[in-house]
């Protein structure tokens, strides 16, 4: 039972849960990303190509022969990944570049003064009192 116990703390963590959560809405984020891809940025530029589909962009290694299917090197449809993932980095950069910005406002926050040396507080004391007389 104890091995159960530490599945659980580990399982429960902060950490392990914040990772869950990201893979889930980076899975999500993708799918959004090669719609966008496959279907908004590609086909405007199959059209200024001259009416070229990328998914149907392939080389024919060997033919169909009876019931089995042709081999195909599909090049379009490589195309599209590449302009998916770069896409996809692009937005991970932004994501983490706006995160460490953030975190260098929080270091640049102001300190408080360091406190005066022993020789700058007695300077301030003797000031003090010249000023008094």
């Amino acid at each position: 039972m104890g091995m159960m116990k530490e599945f659980k703390e580990f399982a429960m963590r902060g950490s392990v849960v914040d990772m869950a959560v990201g893979i889930v809405i980076g899975g999500a984020f993708k799918t959004i990303v090669s719609s966008l891809v496959a279907d908004i940025i590609m086909p405007p530029i199959g059209l200024l190509l001259g009416d070229v589909d990328f998914a149907q962009l392939a080389i024919t290694l060997k033919e169909a022969s009876g019931e089995a299917a042709a081999v195909t090197m599909n090049y379009g449809i490589f195309i599209q990944t590449i302009v998916d993932f770069i896409i996809l980095a692009f937005a991970i950069f932004m994501v983490i570049k706006g995160l460490n910005s953030m975190k260098k406002k929080e270091e640049e926050a102001p300190a408080a003064p360091p406190e005066p040396s022993k020789e700058e507080a007695l300077l301030g004391e003797i000031r003090d009192l010249l000023k008094q007389k």
